[in-house]
């Protein structure tokens, strides 16, 4: 087991809030786009292929390829400060410990982040939560849908780091949030805006990340909750079924994928000659090298080559304030009967009775 953090008798304990995200390589360069994607694509719940099939691909063809391709596709939208998700995602943290700081005063909140691949690994992190005496930690996959391949895989990490532990925290953790109020009225907010100083468009395109059709047939919920965030955003904008399409991207490999893909709506409406097609991706909180490059350059790329005009990639939430008010709302609805009434005066008398017991801290 895991050596245990010094501990002293009479302290106050906190409430750990650790957000979760997929993670990044630390550089767009090969060598640290191979290292990320070997964690990432080593991930039983990432490719569901027998091991015994899976290892020669991967070693010997995929991460011999793809690093140099996909290092180029990073070095495009990376940042001064670093990989667009990551910094995004420290944005939102700092953001988030000041609303908290705000709508729950009364809780010893530590927020901090981590990511499922790369670094800060989520086993790291919980382990700085646990040394700073949070006894209860609550994981927040950034993850509007629910998946296995992601979502479930950050509390697998989360739960393989628990079972090494003798004196274990408290975990809650936060599903998903495809339907929550405040997320789709952030959403639709942020399209309202785009629109408002740049127009309407004759298409709007919800893109969603993809996974493999198979794990809709063996049960994963992300393909009916992605359904349901794209219905429930299309109300709230008052579009009509005509006006907008759910697709999805990110293929990989040869297997089928959720349909309608992305790329291949975005070439049928650019044969069609639509004059300007926007795209959005509720599935996405921050900006990254899905939105950022598959699609506002990638995406755009093929639809004005089939024929189409004018091609609009809507950023996503981001640090909007609206997205950050609902994120408080999901923490603090998801800390209901966690509150920590120990006063200065419980906690010594605390203290005391251990040192009467016996304990020398």
């Amino acid at each position: 087991m895991q050596p245990e953090p010094p501990y002293a008798h009479g302290t106050p304990s906190r409430i750990g809030v650790l957000l979760i995200n997929l993670g990044t390589p630390e550089a767009p360069t090969p060598a640290a786009v191979r290292t990320y994607l070997r964690e990432f694509l080593s991930d039983p719940r990432v490719v569901e292929i027998p091991r015994i099939l899976w290892w020669p691909i991967l070693h010997l063809f995929v991460l011999a390829t793809r690093p140099k391709a996909s290092a180029q596709r990073y070095a495009q939208v990376w940042m001064s400060e670093g990989a667009p998700l990551k910094v995004h995602t420290e944005r939102q943290v700092t953001l988030l410990r000041g609303h908290l700081g705000e709508r729950a005063k009364s809780l010893p909140l530590t927020v901090d982040y981590a990511m499922r691949y790369g670094k800060p690994s989520i086993p790291d992190k919980l382990r700085e939560l646990k040394a700073q005496r949070c006894d209860r930690i609550l994981l927040v996959p950034l993850y509007p849908q629910f998946s296995a391949s992601a979502t479930a895989t950050a509390f697998d990490a989360a739960f393989r780091w628990i079972q090494d532990l003798r004196n274990q925290p408290a975990l809650r953790t936060v599903r998903s949030f495809h339907d929550h109020a405040g997320y789709i009225a952030a959403v639709a907010q942020n399209v309202r805006d785009y629109w408002m100083k740049n127009a309407r468009p004759d298409a709007l395109l919800m893109s969603f990340h993809g996974v493999p059709r198979a794990t809709l047939d063996k049960g994963d919920p992300y393909h009916c909750e992605c359904q349901k965030t794209g219905r429930l955003l299309a109300e709230a904008l008052g579009l009509k079924q005509a006006q907008y399409r759910v697709t999805f991207q990110s293929r990989f490999g040869r297997a089928e994928w959720l349909k309608p893909y992305t790329a291949d709506v975005l070439a049928e409406l650019g044969k069609k000659k639509t004059g300007r097609v926007d795209v959005v991706c509720p599935g996405f909180v921050s900006d990254c090298l899905e939105t950022l490059e598959e699609i506002a350059i990638e995406g755009k790329a093929i639809f004005l080559n089939a024929g189409g005009r004018e091609f609009h990639a809507i950023p996503c939430l981001n640090e909007r304030n609206d997205w950050i008010n609902a994120l408080t709302d999901i923490v603090v609805g998801n800390l209901v009967g966690w509150s920590d009434t120990a006063t200065h005066e419980t906690l010594e008398m605390s203290r005391l009775r251990a040192h009467q017991l016996g304990a020398k801290i």
